[in-house]
């Protein structure tokens, strides 16, 4: 076999539709584009939400809500995450980064409590969810607020 004598699988490719070749065809005179219009136009495109000049839908519909620009967005660490740690570690913001727990500090760093803690550490944080600080307690371990 050489490649001059490379042909496609028989079903595998489709002849185009030869649109505008007569009215025998199927698809004479509009071409299968109906009469007149945008939408017949060549190079015609419609932006997806116009609705040809009436107010769109979303900007029918009213506004809800806000963001609060206070609010405080904490970086969130899972109690479980904590095991990689030696025993008797004091865990700081600094720390976690270091360690690649956390990738950036935010506003500060919340340890929630997914997962079993099964070392002694002492973790200093900006905030703890109360089963974090119990599970951190329940190991011999302290739970400090920064």
């Amino acid at each position: 076999m050489r490649l001059h004598e490379l042909e496609t699988p028989a079903g595998s490719t489709r002849k185009p539709k030869r649109k505008g070749r007569g009215i025998g065809s199927g698809l004479g005179k509009t071409a299968g584009r109906g009469h007149k219009g945008q939408k017949a136009r060549s190079g015609s495109k419609i932006r997806p939400g116009f609705e040809g000049g009436q107010m769109p839908l979303q900007q029918r519909l009213p506004k809800r809500g806000f963001t609060n620009i206070f609010a405080k967005v904490y970086s969130v660490v899972n109690v479980e995450r904590l095991n990689k740690f030696e025993d008797g570690t004091e865990i700081t913001p600094q720390l976690l980064k270091e360690a690649g727990i956390v990738k950036a500090l935010k506003d500060g760093v919340k340890i929630l409590g997914r997962g079993e803690l099964e070392k002694k550490l002492t973790v200093k944080a900006h905030s703890f969810s109360k089963t974090a600080a119990e599970k951190i307690k329940n190991a011999g371990g302290k739970a400090e607020v920064i």
